[in-house]
């Protein structure tokens, strides 16, 4: 038996088939994938992410610290509640996670992949012992993620008038306090709606009102394709701590300036843009014709050679199409002749896109 989370006896009760995640009992779906995949693009779905770790980082050099520890920099959170996406990386520039990071009243919040968090705590812990910084998991709390074009007007009916008023201008990226919540306009679906913070106390509640509000339960089969056919990477499948955010399609997230900032990897990533060799890219790969399916660690093909292989890959139903995104070789571009996949010993040809695949329901290449 795995961790559970204080929704677990809901997910029994609503039928969803239960897997292992990261040492987690969680729900990989409620009797239908594709169904739970169309409610979060095209009405509203939720998700129990209360896997995820929330940690709070405060103390007088809070803001250093981060600044030494993250390769984007958290002083471009000028107002509370600002989020930042980035990478947590190590000297050898590799990718430990992947995080969002917020500026709250006192500190920073911090969320961090469940499968990583007995390297994260380590990681952090130690590079934080020479800064005047404290260190406090959330363990009595919860992240319910409500996704979806309706997802505000579900809100809407179920938040009382006073709540919703402090949540209806909530741009994306930021986050607001509501209470002893935290709810942030954020998602990893590619759709419009938040992640809600909750203490446990109070989880079950939120998702009862919720599927009175109309919102569909969805389990993490759904919120994997959705992040895929959003462009969005899975820590350990599209990155790893081997994998460093160059070659990851997460370049975006670097901070180089001011160059004095001496973030952890960076080093390490300098030298990579220098020397040129080896260096790999993320690209978009979409299967137009045929029945086969792209899966992860299929190699891809240029001509007769190999030049890199598929990181993530599914059927997309959106697109009613097979997508994935693959790590290649850099110098490959448009003029060169149509990559290949090769699915069990037969070659596919492939088209290169750059994700998103799909973003607020809508087809993003032409």
């Amino acid at each position: 038996m795995g961790q559970r989370t204080a929704l677990y006896d809901c997910h029994l009760n609503a039928g969803a088939k239960i897997v292992d995640f990261g040492g987690w009992d969680m729900p990989i779906h409620y009797g239908s994938q594709l169904e739970e995949h169309h409610a979060v693009r095209r009405q509203v779905g939720m998700f129990d992410v209360s896997h995820m770790t929330i940690l709070d980082v405060q103390g007088t050099q809070a803001e250093p610290f981060l600044r030494q520890l993250l390769a984007n920099d958290v002083v471009k959170l000028k107002t509370i509640g600002k989020a930042l996406y980035t990478a947590m990386l190590n000297e050898d520039g590799g990718v430990i996670d992947d995080l969002i990071v917020y500026r709250m009243a006192q500190g920073y919040r911090l969320i961090l992949n469940c499968a990583t968090r007995e390297q994260d705590l380590s990681w952090i812990t130690r590079n934080g012992v020479h800064f005047e910084v404290e260190f406090e998991e959330q363990v009595d709390m919860g992240i319910l993620a409500v996704q979806g074009p309706e997802a505000m007007a579900a809100l809407q009916r179920w938040l009382p008038s006073e709540q919703w008023d402090q949540l209806a201008g909530l741009r994306p990226f930021f986050g607001v306090a509501l209470g002893d919540w935290w709810v942030a306009k954020t998602g990893y679906t590619g759709e419009d709606g938040v992640e809600m913070l909750v203490p446990n106390a109070e989880l079950e509640a939120c998702w009862q009102g919720l599927l009175e509000a109309g919102v569909k339960p969805c389990g993490l089969g759904a919120r994997d394709t959705l992040r895929l056919e959003a462009g969005m990477n899975l820590y350990g499948s599209d990155m790893d701590e081997t994998v460093s955010p160059l070659a990851a399609g997460m370049g975006w997230t670097i901070a180089w300036n001011p160059a004095e900032r001496e973030f952890l990897g960076r080093n390490a990533l300098a030298r990579e843009l220098e020397s040129g060799e080896g260096r790999l890219q993320q690209v978009g790969l979409v299967l137009e014709q045929g029945r086969a399916v792209l899966r992860a660690h299929q190699p891809v093909f240029l001509a007769d050679r190999p030049v890199g292989e598929i990181t993530s890959g599914s059927f997309s139903p959106t697109l009613e199409c097979s997508i994935a995104l693959a790590r290649i070789e850099n110098d490959i571009d448009d003029n060169d002749e149509p990559l290949q996949v090769e699915i069990r010993g037969k070659r596919f040809p492939v088209r290169v896109v750059a994700p998103p695949f799909v973003r607020q329901g809508k087809k993003q290449f032409d």
